[in-house]
């Protein structure tokens, strides 16, 4: 899709062209002085009453009539130079690439040094650019008999006079980063009938055999003999049959210092019988989300091969109601060995992680990040906005906070002193709680998960706000968002 170009971008016959327009520059600059000459001084005619804007994510559409070989150009406005950051760039590239698909434009050339500023990493801005372009372009699935036909971009030529080797291989990380996210919204965006455990091993095994990973799978029968009590209990209330997943991607000789991505993988979440509320219940078809974006993570490591070890451990199951469903007051054994009271059997996705961090455990895994959409808490606490985090190691939460700084993805710490930790243990007939209370509820959770990552390194990341969005962004339409995909990639690749 992306073509690195170095010499006169006006003088090339294409469909259209993007130039980026700082605030600071109160004269045509560069090539659009030279775009203004062409078209006989109709820029600076338009920026003088207004009709041309250089502010922040403005786009403005100029017809050159011939003037020029491209018959249109595209203008996007940056701001200015000193606020211009990767996620700010990257917003105004999303807006732009809207545009060109709603004009159905297939081949365009973007002209990137009036997008860059000479206190940057100017490079960056080439990942952002193929980032938001590839992000834009997704489509969510729909089973409709009859389907609108939408032209998309076929070809994006980007003239530079940067190191051309450099601009192309960011170009390489921002798409494959922008496709492992397309990946993991297309699988939370799935129908709970179109996307069962069953149906999520598959399109983990499709990564496997994309890019020659390890894949196993723990049936129903295994788990049984190794004693995974607390997936299994989760899986009673279903006909689904329960899977647990893995990847192993081998970025080194030896299988050691291995990075370990565990996801939540509830493919449909009813509540078991503390039935969530009929209202908006369709939209649990999300709540595999963590699954999803380590899946997306795994997209991404294949594509680009970082000299790491990773491996991905998805357990996963529904959590419906039938005669065998899991009930309030049971306790169970996990994995681990620990018991487990369920005042909730709603609070399921923590149990079905807690064989899943002793599994990754007992297969070598030296740090573990689990991801889910663990909490409703976290909404209240942090909006979809933000995505919560907790941990037991300084040094590997610090790593994904530059991850997620790098990605563009907002993370914010939940604290972990021990009065939360006891919490956990208020119960009579158990080692474990699985639900004290509402109180703390996204800090609970997730230290309930830590209570059995014990002395490995660990970090917890809850997107139950973050995986979902209600509305459309400027990065695409409303449903799933990938979101956490580019942080666990960016860490794999920093590790």
């Amino acid at each position: 899709m992306f073509k690195v170009k170095d010499g006169d971008v006006l003088a090339k016959r294409l469909g259209a062209i993007v130039v980026g327009l700082f605030e600071d520059d109160k004269k045509p600059d560069g090539i659009v002085r030279e775009i203004d000459k062409k078209l006989d001084g109709y820029l600076v005619e338009l920026l003088a009453e207004k009709q041309l804007s250089s502010g922040f994510k403005k786009v403005y559409k100029i017809h050159t009539f011939g003037k020029l070989e491209s018959k249109v150009i595209y203008f996007v406005g940056l701001g200015k130079k000193a606020e211009l950051t990767f996620e700010r760039v990257r917003e105004a590239f999303a807006v732009v690439s809207k545009n060109l698909t709603k004009d159905e434009q297939v081949e365009v050339a973007v002209a990137l040094d009036t997008f860059l500023t000479e206190e940057k990493n100017n490079q960056v801005f080439a990942k952002a650019l193929a980032e938001a372009f590839v992000l834009t372009s997704y489509r969510t699935e729909t089973y409709k008999q009859k389907q609108a036909e939408q032209k998309s971009l076929e070809k994006v030529v980007v003239y530079t006079s940067l190191d051309e080797d450099a601009v192309e291989e960011a170009l390489i990380v921002g798409e494959s980063f922008g496709a492992g996210t397309n990946f993991a919204r297309a699988l939370v965006n799935a129908p709970g009938n179109y996307m069962t455990p069953t149906d999520l091993a598959v399109k983990a095994k499709e990564i496997a055999d994309r890019y020659g990973m390890e894949y196993s799978v723990l049936e129903k029968e295994e788990m049984e003999k190794l004693g995974m009590g607390a997936l299994l209990a989760v899986a009673k209330g279903s006909d689904q049959p329960p899977k647990m997943i893995v990847l192993k991607y081998r970025g080194k000789e030896k299988w050691e210092n291995v990075l370990s991505f565990v996801g939540k993988g509830l493919t449909f979440d009813a509540g078991g019988i503390s039935i969530k509320p009929a209202a908006n219940m369709h939209e649990m078809k999300m709540d595999m989300g963590g699954a999803a974006s380590v899946l997306g993570a795994m997209e991404v490591i294949g594509a680009l091969k970082p000299d790491v070890n990773v491996m991905a451990v998805i357990p996963s199951s529904e959590n419906l109601i039938n005669g065998s469903a899991l009930k309030p007051g049971d306790v169970i054994t996990s994995l681990s060995g620990r018991t487990i009271e369920v005042r909730n059997t709603d609070a399921e996705g923590r149990l079905i992680l807690a064989d899943a961090v002793t599994y990754a455990k007992q297969l070598g895994a030296d740090y573990i990040v689990d991801v889910a959409t663990l909490t409703g808490a976290v909404i209240v606490a942090l909006a979809g906005i933000t995505t919560g985090a907790i941990t037991n190691d300084e040094d590997l939460m610090e790593d994904v906070l530059v991850a997620a700084g790098e990605a563009g993805e907002y993370l914010w710490r939940l604290p972990n002193f021990d009065p939360y930790k006891e919490m956990l243990r208020s119960s009579d007939v158990a080692d474990l709680n699985n639900s004290p209370g509402r109180e703390g509820g996204s800090i609970t959770a997730g230290l309930f998960i830590g209570e059995f990552a014990e002395d490995t390194p660990w970090v917890h990341l809850d997107i139950a706000g973050t995986a979902w969005s209600k509305s459309e962004s400027v990065f695409g339409p409303k449903g799933g968002t990938g979101a956490m995909v580019r942080t666990l990639a960016t860490l794999a690749r920093n590790f």
